[in-house]
């Protein structure tokens, strides 16, 4: 009885199984104030909570303690609305200080429409009301602003970190935005310092064998939203430790992250 030849499988290729990745996160009980130290803080907080740094984590700080350690919170007593900020916030029933203050920070007014205010920032950030917010400060009686410069706070903060730890580690600064199309916040970078911000996969092949053209990932983003979900919004974690994930060391910054008007399809 003859027997028949079975079509010789091609043999698979070996690939290397993705690391876990955890999110450790840093609850700081103690209000950060202008002028305050913050990597003593943030290395206070893991020494509480028994957390030892280790080489290959990446830091990830919510801006909001960056800006107040810097100085960036305004008492909203002190603004003084412009007719056209009191017209629009009173026809929406918003706040005519924080207005002026979006507008102040803006580069450019986006949208104006159904009391939604989209600007582009000084930093080139598309966000609602520059960036502006007043909640987890006093109550709602000072608006903390984005850091000035958001890659070099994170750069200082890097440094600063690795003065007393020895460890030099990624530091990534995110706040919330909102996104076209989509409901709900999440988090984003918007300071980077010690890796790159976006992983390159073009020309690589998938197990397919079929070569990437236009795969370049946001990793930074992406660290930045996994982190959002242990930091939350109310219960004082305003930072975290990203463990185990493989990033690519480098300089970097966030705009890298930002999309050319020239190539902006939607703007």
């Amino acid at each position: 009885m003859r027997r028949v030849s079975k079509e010789k499988r091609p043999a698979r290729k070996q690939t290397r199984s993705p690391a876990e990745v955890r999110l450790i996160p840093i609850p700081v009980p103690d209000e950060i104030l202008p002028g305050d130290n913050l990597a003593e803080n943030l290395l206070a907080s893991l020494r509480r909570c028994r957390i030892r740094l280790e080489p290959g984590d990446i830091f990830v700080v919510k801006h909001k303690i960056v800006s107040k350690s810097e100085g960036r919170i305004l008492d909203l007593a002190m603004v003084s609305p412009s007719p056209e900020s009191f017209a629009w916030a009173q026809q929406y029933a918003l706040d005519p200080r924080v207005i002026e203050l979006a507008l102040r920070e803006a580069r450019s007014v986006i949208r104006r429409q159904n009391g939604v205010l989209i600007t582009e920032t000084h930093h080139g950030f598309l966000c609602a009301n520059s960036g502006v917010d007043v909640s987890n400060v006093d109550g709602g009686r000072h608006a903390v602003l984005l850091p000035e410069n958001p890659d070099r706070s994170a750069a200082n903060l890097r440094r600063a970190i690795q003065r007393r730890t020895g460890l030099s580690v990624p530091v990534i600064i995110t706040d919330s935005f909102g996104r076209p199309w989509r409901e709900g916040l999440t988090e984003f970078a918007i300071g980077i310092a010690g890796m790159k911000p976006l992983r390159d996969d073009r020309n690589r092949c998938d197990p397919h064998g079929y070569k990437l053209k236009a795969s370049v990932e946001a990793v930074a983003d992406e660290l930045a939203s996994a982190a959002g979900l242990v930091c939350g919004k109310l219960n004082r974690t305003p930072a975290c430790i990203i463990r185990g994930f493989r990033y690519e060391t480098g300089a970097g910054g966030v705009r890298d992250l930002l999309r050319p008007a020239s190539s902006d399809l939607f703007r």
